[in-house]
């Protein structure tokens, strides 16, 4: 097999880039009247990129964990060189498929969703820009270069939630949005400057070598890894800077799919397994990662809970499944890495199982996305048959929307854990790791498995109230607020297919796992024993663990049943039952008015604003306008000796004198 040239890595992130200045550029000022142009430049650009991502996928199994190209110079700044490169691993090559696979399902399902919007040309543009950053931040070799592509992930995500800026919700989302993720984005930039000043260089591989050889410090390592943290904190929307994320559904819908299933906020999660090392030489660093990843999954999942919103349930799923990946990040190098690295002071090989311990984050990762996707385009075609996200409207569609009901219940049963779907795979690969944990840290795995049922009981929910019953709404509804389609129909066949191929990867992708196929690839040196690719569970490797996550996922689905089907007793009780849980997660721990009114009206711009203002006031302009007062003050001084008297000026003369004889007597 020939492997792929560094021509063909190069195309794949920069063929979507050149799709946006085709569009922008050419398309939308000339062709405006032939916007469908739009999407098929860049369905083909990024087809063209998955071909060339399942090539480099193929390279990387072919050539045994990654592939070596030399860097480009890039920038030049006194005697230090900046370069421009791309790192080709395991790592990558998941991710360029992951990414370029779920964008090209969404790309073709917006062609039916966004067909007829007056910005057709301007979302083609950005979805392009967006998946073009997010490839190129995947395969960036050094932290400057993968800090570039992730601001402009951040400016792309900022474009499409606030697509419709029409709308005041969609615009403060945009805003809400771009200025969280931008706290984050500060530690992510200290951490590179930091990293950069410590150690001379921001290329990542060299940095791991580092890392590992022991050559940075603990108190180095636990600060850059903290400040990395931090930026996958803000865009992977863990706690406490979450609050971003339900409000962006203001966006459209395949743009929620997008963001939810491979871009956006899985950079944050890519962005510690790719830096993993780093963490691995701190243990409050790893402690940290793995205590805001389980809070965040039980945290969010409280909220799916209530919320009425398909979509904004399925928001929270994803901050509950992000910290899911998360809390595998953490615990990994916890339990692992220890058992993996330093074996007899080999730094090659403590750094390839450095590499091999992110396999359990980014393989629930892999999983996810496609049940992800999955379950937005469903909840897009659901809403446009009814024009309505509000589940409390809905009800029976499963009657009049087979397919889509289909591929729901498909995506559900994923998401929600259940063998033998994509998602049971890795979900109890990461609570297998997570049973191991000793001490006070053992209470994350039993955060992860409430979490197991809970996630159970708010997706199903989300089934039984859409799909089953009678429908509660208006029948005469349509098409999302586009326009057109009047009464409840299933979606067009270019809406539909997308989600029958994710449909299928949501339930085989977990299999490719079996006899431990994603492990060996990254590496993972733990054995694995798929022995029995038809048995129900792994029980040989970990225990009755998989049988007991299985029937807590069950018992969250007969939950889901008796309430919402049977209502016995019905969701409306069990509310009234237990008033304080109930209005509290309805009112998301009063996160946002803890944000808005009180950090940011009260602290922000009644403090800390308002003393910047008094400072503006009266020493800045205080200082300017007292040299101006005292320059005319000055003036009207000397003025005065300005007579037209000898006398007069032979004084003046002699005081200057004897002033200067002075101080060269003095300072002499």
């Amino acid at each position: 097999m020939t492997n792929i040239p560094e021509v063909g890595v190069w195309l794949i992130f920069l063929l979507p880039i050149l799709s946006f200045v085709i569009i922008a550029a050419i398309i939308r000022p000339f062709f405006n009247h032939k916007a469908l142009y739009a999407g098929y430049v860049t369905i083909g650009s990024i087809g063209i990129s998955l071909a060339l991502a399942l090539w480099t996928l193929l390279s990387v199994h072919h050539e045994g964990g990654a592939l070596s190209f030399e860097p480009h110079e890039w920038a030049i700044i006194g005697d230090t060189t900046i370069r421009m490169g791309i790192m080709v691993d395991s790592l990558t090559g998941i991710m360029v498929v992951v990414v370029t696979l779920c964008s090209l399902m969404v790309q073709i399902y917006s062609q039916g969703y966004m067909h007829g919007d007056a910005g057709y040309c301007r979302y083609y543009a950005f979805m392009s820009l967006f998946t073009g950053s997010m490839l190129g931040l995947v395969v960036a070799d050094n932290l400057i270069q993968l800090f570039v592509f992730w601001e402009l992930v951040g400016l792309c995500s900022y474009l499409l939630i606030g697509f419709w800026f029409h709308r005041p919700s969609a615009a403060a989302a945009a805003k809400k949005a771009f200025l969280v993720t931008r706290v984050g984005d500060f530690g992510l930039l200290a951490a590179v400057l930091y990293l950069f000043f410590k150690t001379g260089t921001a290329d990542i591989g060299v940095l791991h070598g580092m890392a590992i050889a022991g050559l940075l410090s603990t108190g180095v390592l636990t600060w850059a890894a903290i400040g990395i943290f931090s930026g996958a904190v803000g865009k992977s929307a863990q706690f406490p800077l979450h609050v971003w994320l339900p409000d962006a559904m203001e966006g459209p819908t395949p743009v929620s799919a997008l963001i939810h299933s491979s871009t956006m906020v899985t950079a944050g999660v890519f962005l510690v397994a790719r830096t993993f090392p780093l963490f691995t030489g701190s243990e409050t660093a790893l402690t940290l990662v793995a205590a805001i990843g389980g809070f965040t999954a039980i945290f969010a999942a409280s909220m799916a809970l209530v919320a009425n919103d398909i979509k904004r349930v399925l928001a929270y799923c994803t901050v509950s499944q992000l910290g899911y990946m998360v809390l595998g990040l953490g615990v990994v190098g916890l339990v692992l890495f220890p058992k993996l690295a330093h074996e007899g002071g080999d730094s090659h090989a403590a750094l390839h199982a450095a590499n091999a311990v992110t396999f359990l984050a980014i393989f629930h990762l892999f999983n996810h996305a496609f049940a992800k996707a999955l379950l937005f385009l469903a909840s897009g075609s659901v809403n446009h048959a009814t024009g309505t996200f509000d589940m409390r409207e809905m009800g029976g569609l499963r009657r009049h929307m087979p397919w889509t009901y289909v591929a729901y219940l498909i995506g559900t049963v994923s998401i929600a854990g259940i063998w033998p779907l994509a998602c049971f795979w890795s979900k109890d690969e990461i609570l297998h790791v997570a049973s191991d944990l000793g001490d006070a840290r053992a209470v994350l795995f039993y955060l992860a498995m409430i979490t197991v049922f809970m996630t159970a009981l708010y997706m199903f929910r989300t089934v039984f109230m859409t799909f089953h019953g009678k429908y509660r709404g208006n029948k005469a509804s349509g098409h999302g607020g586009h326009g057109g389609h009047g009464g409840l129909h299933e979606s067009p066949k270019v809406m539909l297919i997308p989600m029958f191929i994710l449909t299928a990867l949501a339930i085989g992708s977990g299999w490719i796992n079996v006899n431990g196929w994603f492990g060996r690839f990254f590496g993972e040196h733990i054995e694995q024993s798929w022995h029995f690719v038809f048995s129900v569970f792994n029980v040989s490797s970990h225990g009755y663990l998989p049988i007991a996550s299985f029937i807590i996922a069950l018992l969250g689905v007969g939950l889901a049943y008796t309430i919402y089907i049977r209502r016995q007793p019905t969701g409306e009780a069990i509310g009234r039952l237990f008033p304080v849980p109930y209005k509290v997660f309805s009112r998301k721990y009063w996160m946002d008015e803890l944000y808005e009114k009180v950090f940011v009206v009260k602290v922000l711009i009644n403090g800390l604003f308002r003393l910047f203002q008094l400072f503006d006031t009266y020493v800045i302009d205080g200082l300017v306008n007292g040299v101006a007062w005292g320059t005319l003050a000055g003036g009207r001084i000397l003025r005065k000796a300005q007579t037209g008297r000898f006398q007069v000026y032979g004084t003046v003369m002699l005081i200057g004198i004897v002033a200067i004889v002075g101080f060269v007597y003095l300072f002499t």
